[in-house]
């Protein structure tokens, strides 16, 4: 057994409907956690894979890289949903590059097969403030056992493509996507 708990029956928050379930956030992604590297395992000099260190990275949803190293062990992918975990906590991006390592600071997010990237984009932003208070440090952070045990309202696949692609028209309703 993997750890992740599969009934959650008695801890529904609120109605979904019929064809939707209740899942452990954790039995739909792949969660990849950063880990730092000291200052000589990277540098500005184009050299290796981009080193995402944190929020700094993350502007206005795009992947901003001014580190690189050779020197990767925790890694995410391109159309990995980047979070960020530590300080400036809840700011995310899709990772365009083909491979970059991520510090401990960001969290890298894979939707398993089936499951909408956009989708999941959207439910964790309304889960970043609950998560944040269930932080149990004096320092703002999400933890992994936190993000893999949230309870997260799961559509049938095309309801999932369905609800994101609405948001995307609310977002920028002249079409500058």
């Amino acid at each position: 057994m993997d750890g992740v708990e599969r009934c959650v029956d008695d801890k529904i928050p609120f109605e979904i409907p019929d064809s939707w379930e209740w899942v452990r956030f954790g039995n739909i992604i792949n969660l990849q956690s950063g880990q730092d590297l000291t200052p000589d395992k990277y540098t500005d000099k184009c050299k290796g894979i981009p080193y995402i260190t944190g929020a700094s990275n993350i502007v206005d949803t795009t992947v901003l890289i001014n580190r690189w190293t050779e020197f990767g062990r925790a890694f995410a992918y391109k159309g990995d949903l980047l979070l960020t975990c530590k300080g400036t906590v809840g700011t995310m991006a899709f990772l365009n590059e083909n491979q970059v390592h991520i510090a401990r600071q960001i969290m890298s997010i894979h939707p398993y097969n089936g499951i909408d990237a956009k989708y999941v984009r959207i439910v964790l932003e309304t889960l970043v403030e609950e998560l944040k208070a269930a932080a149990k440090s004096m320092i703002p952070g999400i933890s992994r056992e936190d993000v893999l045990t949230a309870l997260f309202p799961l559509p049938p696949s095309t309801e999932q493509r369905r609800i994101a692609e609405m948001i995307d028209i609310v977002s920028d309703p002249i079409g500058n996507l």
